[in-house]
């Protein structure tokens, strides 16, 4: 039996008078993913979140959030999302622990047990030593590990994103960025948005790039990439200097998949049109030679590349 996707968009339309914002949207993502949502500032991923997190209805199609329709049941909806926007709002004369606290018994926790997911979720987000300070004498990093971990007291299944690592610092990037990470191997479902590339690439499980509100193309990076380029990108790394290289340049173009091989010393970059089943009878012709193979990897790919080729620069 095929488990229910965490996420299921179908034929979603959202029309503001004469905008589209955005158009006959399709998207499925499986539990447990981390989904980067990616596109220009008016793509209509904004409007995408807010209508997962039940704040938005679409004008046409249907959204379900762990097989539960939005539009029908959004309470139901918004007991299994933790919804983080793009902007923090504003908290005068608030502590942290207030501000947690607020947001807990909103989700109906009982007040004998919201100090100890208070302090779960203030350690998890690094924030315990700032329990007694005032929200707005938080750095913008700080703040947006606060939201986050708003998100998290009533242990959510599904994370929304929106633009989480916006106005952050390089250091406090970076920080976000680990702490998603660990957020994903507790098992959370993660939509994250961003226009700034970068902050997707290393953790994100698949990607989808949305332009003038419509998807131009979803999946995990790399099958983006050999589907655009009709090619898987190895690199190939030989024990020994240029001579070793050289034999292997000569072996991997004997073979029918490999479409463009290049060495550079003793590393090799390869173009091969085959599929992943294909990939051990290239190793093992270079082995059977005798040619020591230190590594054998697909290349990672650029998601910068991938965006620059399926989008054209235009926003709404």
């Amino acid at each position: 039996m095929t488990p229910k996707p965490m996420i299921e968009i179908k034929g979603m339309t959202k029309r503001y008078r004469d905008l589209v914002a955005v158009r006959d949207l399709n998207l499925t993502i499986a539990a447990g993913e981390v989904f980067g949502f990616i596109g220009p500032n008016g793509a209509g991923k904004t409007t995408t979140i807010k209508t997962l997190a039940t704040l938005l209805e679409p004008t046409t199609g249907s959204v379900h959030v762990d097989g539960i329709d939005v539009l029908r049941y959004p309470l139901e909806v918004r007991k299994i999302i933790g919804y983080m926007p793009d902007f923090f709002g504003v908290y005068d004369d608030v502590k942290v622990w207030e501000y947690l606290d607020f947001f807990a018994a909103a989700y109906k926790i009982p007040a004998n047990k919201r100090k100890a997911i208070i302090d779960d979720v203030l350690e998890l987000t690094d924030l315990t030593e700032k329990r007694e300070s005032y929200v707005e004498g938080l750095s913008r990093g700080m703040k947006q590990r606060l939201c986050l971990a708003k998100t998290l007291v009533h242990d959510p299944k599904l994370l929304l994103l929106d633009e989480p690592a916006s106005g952050l610092d390089p250091r406090a990037r970076i920080e976000f960025r680990a702490l998603l990470k660990e957020l994903r191997s507790m098992g959370k479902t993660i939509f994250v948005s961003s226009h700034i590339l970068p902050e997707l690439a290393d953790f994100c499980t698949s990607v989808g790039i949305m332009e003038r509100g419509q998807l131009v193309v979803s999946g995990r990076v790399n099958d983006i990439v050999q589907k655009l380029e009709g090619q898987i990108l190895l690199d190939v790394r030989i024990v020994g200097g240029p001579e070793n290289g050289a034999r292997a340049l000569e072996i991997v173009r004997q073979n029918p998949h490999v479409k463009e091989a290049k060495a550079e010393g003793a590393h090799l970059t390869v173009g091969f049109t085959g599929s992943h089943d294909d990939l051990p009878l290239l190793l093992s012709s270079l082995v059977e030679k005798g040619l020591p193979v230190a590594s054998f990897a697909q290349r990672e790919a650029d998601l910068e590349d991938v965006f620059m080729k399926v989008t054209r620069g235009m926003v709404q």
